[in-house]
């Protein structure tokens, strides 16, 4: 997994830290803004690219942040680096029964039944 930070809008209040990167199990680039409450704990605004698949291309990331951030001209290009770099790489046992978890709601593979 890629996570880069991106630096935010000089006067941006509402936001205190964008990270956006590249999820390989899911296959899905993701974008995350995250403020801080009164009691200094993390709180969570924009959190995408949870599911596989679902940010497709690193524009669809940049896009859900560009508004808080000064957004690197070559952030996409360095993204889409990240994700290329992962190509070889495959799931372990692990990745994939949580990828079954996620995506069909089954934590072991089906087996077969006794006697076929």
């Amino acid at each position: 997994m890629s996570r880069r930070e991106v630096p935010l809008k000089k006067g941006c209040t509402q936001i205190d830290r964008v990270v956006v990167g590249y999820d390989r199990p899911l296959e899905t680039f993701f974008a995350q803004a995250i403020a801080i409450d009164a009691d200094g704990e993390d709180v969570t605004l924009i959190w995408q690219g949870t599911y596989p698949g679902e940010l497709a291309t690193p524009r669809s990331a940049i896009a859900l942040i560009e508004q808080y951030c000064d957004v690197p001209e070559d952030l996409a290009r360095q993204l889409e680096t990240d994700r290329l770099a992962t190509l070889a790489q495959a799931d372990g046992p692990n990745q994939q029964a949580a990828k079954r978890a996620l995506i069909i709601g089954e934590a072991e593979p089906p087996r077969p039944k006794p006697g076929r």
